[in-house]
């Protein structure tokens, strides 16, 4: 049986705290009393698994699992103290007692169950300051009590993992810290292997050409924050897609916005005043087009003053050049403006090529400098942009009310990835998303990785049937051209990526939702699709391309029961375009209509 193939979570029946066992004192021994833990040991699928040692947290009294599972432990003192059972191939388990566990005859029945956990991550560390030689001395970790150090030819192995996704830290004294993730698909076998070279030029602060490689991309030309916002395009808390970008040293969700801060602690102080390196930054890659090569951030400043403003400004980095540099783009820019104010930054010198963004604030003096830039957009367009409108440019012919431009069709970047959840991990709500978001980063949530248009009604973030797009209530019209909200993204269609597979439901049985897949070429043409299977409890067409269903089953602890529509894209094999679903305000009638995205998947 492949237990690797497996994620399970360790399951250790406890007790208390455990703490020591039988030791040399016989003095202590009768005050305490000694006595025995017995018990019985199983595997992640339930069965008795013997060769198990079990030991005291001081290795004084020892034993193994029977062929059954079953163990006895002599000379445990009856107190508070730690029993660990460990197996080659098994992640190791701690196990907890108290007097109170302890009955009358002086023994303690402690089971316990082991998973299987013989993935393994290993690699070689080489050192960039000694022409990529091995680097002994290494620490590679992925907590703090899982860490191995590099030997002589820079060699790590961490084993008896459970298959799961790891941050893998590597740190050397002298040398930038660097994180890399490492998901389930990187492991082959139960091995993923991960190289590293530490001690490389810092482009941006503590990031090197190879941290910058793996930047996030911005595939969309529009990302905004904040929570106060009273009229459409409604960004708020549940659009605030800000927060899913990559952001490095001291920033914070807040009302206005997402704000980079100079770090501030108190050992911070001591920082020199730098306006050539950014303290706090945000940073993507994009490609710049024609379309898309004025950038125009939309922001605020908190503690800014006439004698003190906030200074930042943008930054690129082209990382094919021989040796990449993080150019300034313009002048640095101050601000003391508690008003929103739209600076632009000209990108025309990176047309035709996909470079590094950041965004950052620079600690313009040493000591107590408590400053914030409060970014609520970034925006791109072969324009300035200002105010809160929609992004400037000419409306695809055939959405027109959609809000989606030629120029984003065109400058809208091919995604790289093909399956997203719209489950989220860690649930939220207006005091207390930005966890939530954070987590959408690491399991491919739709909403990080789509754009979201919400033209008249946002969603519901965080239910646990999934994303949950919807119409407005009582007295809207019925439209079927013009969607309540969508959400899009770009796809360079071929083979592996020519099918798109939709999972959802509703919530009624009687109200049907309308929704459509449409999908946009770079020359304007939009074909409205309609899926060639689907296993809804109804379904059929409803006119300008879209469908109507009915399909309440699907949940958190039922997947298979979700409908799934499915679409043949091969018609546009060799061709980049746009994928946008929305949702229809398709009857009138007193209700919202709902379209739960439980899982999307080009194949």
């Amino acid at each position: 049986m492949k237990h690797f193939l497996r994620i399970l979570t360790l399951a250790a029946l406890t007790a208390g705290a455990l703490a020591g066992c039988s030791d040399d004192d016989p003095k202590a021994d009768a005050q305490r009393g000694v006595g025995t833990v017995t018990g019985t040991v199983i595997d992640d699928f339930g069965d008795a698994l013997g060769g198990v040692t079990v030991s005291c947290a001081d290795g004084a009294s020892t034993t193994s699992t029977d062929l059954d599972g079953t163990y006895t432990l002599e000379g445990v003192k009856i107190g508070t103290g730690i029993v660990t059972f460990s197996k080659s191939g098994y992640q190791t388990a701690s196990v907890t007692v108290t007097a109170a566990k302890f009955n009358a005859e002086g023994v303690a029945t402690v089971d316990a169950s082991l998973e299987y956990a013989a993935a393994k991550i290993e690699g070689r560390v080489l050192d960039a300051k000694n022409g990529n030689a091995p680097l002994e001395g290494a620490t590679v970790s992925i907590s703090e009590s899982q860490s191995v150090t590099t030997g002589a030819d820079g060699r790590y192995a961490l084993e008896n993992l459970p298959l799961d996704t790891y941050d893998v830290t590597f740190a050397k004294e002298g040398y930038a810290t660097i994180v890399r993730k490492i998901g389930l698909d990187a492991f082959v076998d139960g091995v993923a292997t991960l190289d590293m070279t530490m001690g490389g030029r810092e482009i941006l602060r503590d990031k090197t050409a190879d941290d910058l490689a793996l930047a996030d991309k911005w595939y969309f030309n529009e990302y905004r924050g904040g929570r106060n916002a009273e009229s459409y395009p409604h960004w708020d808390w549940s659009t605030d897609y800000m927060a899913t970008l990559d952001f490095y040293g001291n920033w914070e969700e807040q009302n206005e916005g997402t704000t980079l801060r100079i770090r501030n602690d108190e050992g911070d102080r001591s920082n020199p005043a730098d306006t050539d390196v950014f303290d706090s930054y945000v940073y993507g890659s994009k490609l710049i087009t024609d379309d898309n090569r004025i950038m125009t951030l939309q922001v605020r400043t908190h503690n800014g003053s006439d004698d003190e403003p906030i200074c930042f400004g943008v930054q690129v980095v082209d990382l094919s050049q021989a040796e990449p540099e993080a150019v300034k783009i313009g002048q640095m820019q101050t601000l003391n403006s508690e008003a929103y104010k739209s600076f632009a930054f000209d990108l025309s010198a990176y047309k035709g090529k996909e470079v590094v963004i950041a965004v950052g604030i620079y600690r313009a003096r040493t000591g107590d400098y408590w400053k914030q830039l409060v970014l609520r957009r970034i925006a791109f367009a072969s324009e300035q942009v200002d105010g809160w409108g929609w992004l400037p440019g000419t409306e695809v012919t055939g959405l027109e009310g959609w809000k989606m431009t030629q120029e984003m069709v065109r400058s809208t970047m091919p995604h790289t990835k093909q399956h997203f959840t719209g489950i989220s991990p860690v649930s939220g709500n207006r005091d207390n998303y930005v966890d939530a978001y954070r987590a959408w980063r690491d399991v491919d949530h739709i909403a990080a990785n789509w754009s979201f248009m919400p033209l008249h009604k946002d969603p519901e973030v965080f239910p646990s049937e999934g994303y949950l797009i919807k119409t407005r209530g009582g007295g809207t019209a019925v439209n079927l051209n013009e969607p309540e909200s969508y959400f899009y993204a770009k796809y360079a269609i071929g083979a592996g990526c020519n099918r798109l597979v939709l999972t959802t439901r509703n919530f009624s049985s009687t109200n049907a939702t309308y929704f459509k897949l449409a999908a946009i070429g770079e020359d304007g043409t939009v074909t409205s699709l309609a899926p060639d299977t689907n296993t809804a409890s109804s379904a059929e067409a409803a006119g300008n391309g879209c469908w109507k269903f009915i399909h309440e089953d699907g949940g958190a602890g039922s997947p298979d029961k979700y409908a799934t529509f499915e679409y043949d894209l091969s018609q546009f094999d060799g061709k980049s375009v746009v994928l946008a679903l929305g949702i229809f305000k398709g009857e009138e009638n007193g209700d919202e209509n709902k379209l739960v995205i439980y899982s999307l998947d080009l194949q």
